[in-house]
């Protein structure tokens, strides 16, 4: 019994490595979305990538992008804007669980970082937005974000005449739902924080991380982590099961909408506790963690998803190289390190 035991939990294992490998490109390929390429292997064919460089994007537009990010008018109450939960003064998010844009209104997940989310081939923790266009329509839409729709967004803008002039400066046909979408999207493919020690490394600079990061490193790949935590983004490109080898929510009184994942948009019962895995680039800095924001503490997001999802128990010196390869995954923003601290 202890070896047909010992078998089916190595092949439970090796299943999850070989879909998490093939998932990414299931996942995209059945997206209705429009998603971005994926990117080339690194020569070496390790399992992750450098960020590029933050793409060129034609100033007025940036500046257009820019200031639509952070002006609350396009919220039906002026009182939220993108910037109420993503700082991009701090991590790209907000250091709560759920986000509180307005009294007593308290979103049902956790914010995720703003900061490379355009890499991301999925937008929310359900994964129902394809691109960063989606995104912005589903934000306008929400009742715990702007909520309003774009005939009255639209007309909010074009009773600003310095809206309307700057709008007419970069768009023909000047304010338009596609063009508000296509401003703050520009914007926000700009938001990449290149710079971390990891990816200096993972361009040749051998020095950039020290010996314990580089066994980190490997770890990381030999327990199975880049089977979801691969490509560019280090995840953020396809969907698992918060708990595969386990019930992650055993312990919940109870199990809110949240909770349920992709199940919320499909009603199939294999996308129950279904999400779109995270990045983890600048994970270090983006607490607190999981759909729920529900662990503050690194070393302990990492021993739930060794627990859940690869169903391993990583020994305590392993563990402190893989959280300290982790944090050689945060990079800066305008020349700024994501540290933590704000300035």
């Amino acid at each position: 019994m202890k070896t047909v035991l010992t078998f089916r939990v190595h092949w439970q294992r090796s299943l999850v490595l070989f879909l998490g490998l093939l998932l990414p490109v299931v996942a995209l390929a059945g997206h209705p979305g429009t998603v971005p390429d994926m990117p080339q292997m690194p020569a070496g064919n390790e399992p992750v990538l450098p960020l590029p460089p933050p793409p060129v994007v034609d100033p007025l537009k940036l500046e257009l992008g820019r200031r639509l990010f952070y002006d609350p008018i396009l919220s039906a109450d002026g009182a939220v804007a993108c910037v109420s939960c993503h700082d991009l003064a701090d991590n790209g998010a907000q250091r709560v669980a759920r986000p509180v844009v307005r009294p007593g209104q308290r979103h049902l997940v956790n914010a995720p970082t703003v900061f490379n989310a355009s890499l991301n081939a999925f937008q929310f923790w359900d994964g129902r937005a394809g691109s960063l266009e989606e995104q912005i329509d589903s934000v306008v839409r929400g009742e715990l974000e702007f909520a309003t729709s774009w005939p009255e967004l639209v007309a909010r803008l074009k009773a600003r005449e310095d809206y309307v002039q700057a709008f007419q400066r970069v768009y023909a046909d000047g304010i338009t739902p596609a063009n508000v979408r296509d401003a703050i999207a520009s914007f926000e493919r700009t938001l990449l924080t290149p710079g971390s020690r990891f990816d200096r490394y993972l361009r040749g600079d051998e020095a950039a991380l020290s010996a314990e990061e580089k066994q980190g490193y490997q770890l990381f790949k030999d327990y199975g982590c880049t089977a979801c935590h691969q490509g560019v983004n280090l995840g953020g490109n396809l969907f698992q099961r918060l708990g595969i080898f386990g019930d992650f929510f055993a312990a919940r009184d109870e199990i809110s909408s949240a909770d349920l994942g992709r199940f919320t948009l499909t009603g199939r019962e294999q996308d129950r506790h279904v999400f779109r895995v995270p990045s983890l680039r600048n994970v270090a800095v983006t607490a607190p963690y999981f759909h729920d924001g529900s662990v503050t503490d690194l070393k302990q997001a990492v021993r739930l998803v060794a627990r859940y999802q690869l169903g391993r128990i990583i020994p305590e010196r392993d563990l402190s190289r893989i959280l300290a390869f982790l944090k050689t995954l945060t990079g800066s923003y305008e020349g700024r390190p994501l540290d933590g601290k704000r300035r």
